[in-house]
């Protein structure tokens, strides 16, 4: 495995990397100029047709690294689409995610012949095998929905030119091994081979062995560094205070656009409703919420409609929004990688960020480990001026039940392992290429 150096280098533009017009051209539409540190370093081996192991966090720009040299190998060479198969498969482990990479290839892609398709749980399966069965030059899926269609015959991965895994270190998280391990069998081996992961530890690297030859190794941010531009804070609280301390913070603070990250989906749910209690305006977003309250959440944040989502860890693998300003640890993850991610999502784009952790005396070890990791003592915020009076002081939430927004979808959740069996109903998706498992052809209508 040839590792690529990771110092300064000279290529500072994308037109240096070998691109072709038409897809300068769709970067330049979008305001791209200068590339990320691992596109510079992917692209020149991915047009070579090299595979690559690349160890980069999100937000690095890994998507237009894998995205645009495929694009290009994709349509220089133009085949027939066979009936239910793909020339391109890329796995992502959530729902968002995908739909973000399946955007991404759509854009970079705009007025050439490339079909590109999305398919993902909580949604019906009958529109993706129609979409399946005409073929597809790019598919984007989660393992889950991928194998449901596998195992109704609608998808065969045989026409497979390139593949790639996205997130590992989230796929076997969520116990996608066994998922993982079956693809591999029904891949070609001829193929390029794609694996991108936070971390490399070893269950990792030997599940890259398994799908990649001889490939190039890139590596950017390491994952024990943590934003520079991130003032991180702690606060030390007891745990059932920490939604009054929210609470009043939401209230009290100027927050352009924030984070809240829940260790646990009924936790999310509960931040949610007490601010909703207090006049703060939120939304959750985890795996129990049906596909389209989680497009709706996410949707309504990106354009500022509301200031305040609310965030398991695996939902939040798929939002990459641009001003999020603060990022609040309601509940301090027990990996301390997962810290770097979260607090990765705010001073993107040169912005600054700001972090905040409410420790309870049980999470100590976790905040030790964390500072440990990342090599930052966090500064102490203390609690806010007369906060037992304010805190007595707010709204409690209705107890009567609040009726789920657009049901409950149905059909495997992506963000939980394989086999689980638990069913929910959607309401029925928008149009095709809405990318609510649809699919939208550029250029060839």
């Amino acid at each position: 495995m040839r590792l690529l150096d990771t110092s300064p280098i000279f290529m500072t533009k994308f037109s240096d990397l070998g691109l072709s017009p038409q897809i300068l051209s769709a970067l330049s539409a979008k305001g791209y100029d200068t590339p990320t540190p691992i596109q510079a370093q992917a692209i020149p081996a991915l047009l070579e047709g090299r595979d690559l192991c690349g160890i980069a966090q999100t937000g690095t720009g890994k998507t237009a690294a894998f995205a645009l040299p495929s694009i290009m190998r994709l349509t220089a060479n133009p085949k027939p689409r066979p009936p239910g198969s793909c020339r391109m498969l890329v796995l992502s482990p959530t729902r968002e995610l995908a739909a973000q990479i399946a955007q991404s290839f759509e854009d970079y892609s705009k007025g050439q012949r490339l079909s590109v398709g999305v398919v993902f749980g909580g949604v019906p399966i009958n529109r993706q095998i129609r979409m399946c069965g005409a073929g597809l030059d790019v598919l984007v899926a989660t393992p889950g929905r991928l194998m449901d269609l596998i195992d109704q015959r609608a998808l065969n991965l045989r026409h497979v030119e390139i593949f790639v895994l996205d997130e590992a270190d989230q796929m076997l998280d969520l116990g996608f091994i066994h998922a993982l391990k079956a693809i591999d069998k029904l891949l070609p081996k001829q193929r390029q081979s794609l694996f991108f992961s936070a971390t490399m530890p070893k269950t990792i690297a030997e599940l890259g062995a398994r799908f990649l030859n001889d490939p190039v190794q890139v590596s950017v941010t390491p994952v024990s560094s943590t934003a520079e531009r991130v003032d991180q804070y702690v606060t030390y609280v007891n745990q059932p205070e920490k939604q009054a301390l929210l609470t009043i913070v939401l209230k009290n603070e100027p927050i352009e656009r924030a984070l809240v990250f829940s260790r646990t989906k009924h936790g999310a749910d509960r931040i949610v409703k007490h601010l909703a209690a207090a006049g703060v305006r939120s939304a959750a977003i985890h795996g129990n919420k049906s596909q389209n309250a989680r497009t709706d959440a996410l949707d309504a944040f990106k354009r500022g409609e509301i200031k305040i989502l609310v965030a398991t860890d695996i939902a939040a693998r798929g939002i990459d929004v641009s001003g999020v300003s603060h990022v609040f640890n309601f509940d301090l993850p027990n990996v301390p990688e997962q810290y770097v991610h979260r607090i990765g999502r705010t001073a993107r784009a040169g912005a600054a960020g700001i972090a905040v952790s409410f420790c309870a005396g049980e999470e100590k070890g976790w905040l030790r480990d964390i500072q440990k990791l990342t090599g930052v003592t966090l500064q102490t915020a203390p609690l806010p001026a007369d906060f037992a009076s304010k805190a007595a002081a707010l709204p409690k939430p209705s107890r009567q039940p609040e009726a789920p927004r657009g049901g409950h979808g149905h059909g495997r959740r992506d963000d939980a392992a394989p086999g689980d069996k638990r069913r929910f109903q959607p309401r029925r998706p928008k149009g095709v290429g809405t990318h609510k498992g649809g699919v939208r052809r550029t250029g060839a209508r």
